[in-house]
């Protein structure tokens, strides 16, 4: 049975599920444990563990799926970090790392809680309303087992949330029509996207290839000349993110109101105590 929600309940629970699966992406946990299996540049380690469950892919279909990186960057790692480590090889070791890394972030007290073991346990039962056509690297961890402590089987309940609706949302960023780079200054430019230092240090683009995306935002009448979005703009931004909600509400709807609100709260609090603990890089967000 589904219920109505109240309106982005299903975002503003995503928007604290997913820093929390991503907390090992910024950990030196991960770094150690890909160097432990001979995987040591920094990203052909990002793109093996986050491809792995889709097995031994190729560079497109990394870049396919991940869709804001460089193909050229892709390349240059895919698929020749196979042959150092093999994927099932990567899942073993990022599980480690996500293990090690929440386990420093949160502390034994709070990874052996029954909020932890709650927020798993509803998380799970949203995820079983995810649907898999057109969802590639959702359905691949779909079909990894679910990890039996429950502070690493809410870690792969935030995963398989995370990648349905990052999967929908490039079905709408094409809708949209906005490419790769295009998608990052927009998102930028709200405020509330990677900063621009980021972007260029870690998806393999160029500063002359952001100019370029917004040189054709302006074009567009989505940007201004400072760099701002327009009100064109900013409702192309909304308009995106909404239908991304729209694309992503059946697992929300599946958990219920109450269930959504219980689980963004613990969430919450996990959140902010792996903040506190450092869990992620000053200066990483905004437009500067």
């Amino acid at each position: 049975m589904t219920t109505a929600l109240p309106e982005r309940a299903g975002r503003r629970c995503h928007n604290v599920l997913n820093p929390l699966h991503s907390t090992h992406y910024f950990s030196p946990d991960l770094g150690e444990q890909l160097a432990g299996v001979g995987v040591t540049d920094r990203d052909a380690a990002y793109f093996a563990v986050r491809a792995a469950a889709m097995g031994a892919v190729g560079a497109g279909t990394v870049t396919a799926t991940f869709y804001n990186f460089r193909h050229e960057l892709v390349a240059r790692h895919v698929p020749e970090v196979w042959r150092t480590a093999s994927p099932s090889v990567v899942l073993a070791a990022r599980a480690r790392a996500v293990d090690a890394t929440l386990r420093r972030l949160l502390g034994d007290e709070a990874i052996g809680s029954k909020e932890v073991a709650e927020a798993a346990e509803l998380a799970l039962r949203a995820a079983e309303a995810c649907t898999r056509a057109t969802r590639p690297l959702y359905a691949a961890h779909a079909d990894l087992p679910v990890p039996d402590q429950p502070h690493l089987a809410l870690w792969h309940a935030a995963t398989l949330l995370r990648e349905h609706r990052g999967d929908g949302h490039l079905t709408v960023l094409l809708g949209a029509e906005l490419d790769p780079v295009e998608a990052l200054v927009s998102h930028t430019a709200t405020g509330k996207g990677m900063a621009p230092k980021w972007v260029l240090a870690t998806r393999g683009w160029t500063r002359d290839d952001w100019d370029a995306a917004a040189g054709r935002l302006r074009e567009r009448g989505l940007l201004d000349a400072e760099g701002e979005l327009t009100e064109a703009g900013v409702a192309l931004r909304k308009e995106v993110e909404s239908q991304t909600d729209r694309l992503d509400r059946a697992p929300y709807e599946h958990l219920g109101a109450a269930g959504v609100e219980r689980l963004r709260e613990l969430a919450t609090g996990l959140l902010m105590t792996a903040f506190a603990a450092g869990a992620f890089p000053e200066g990483m967000t905004g437009k500067g």
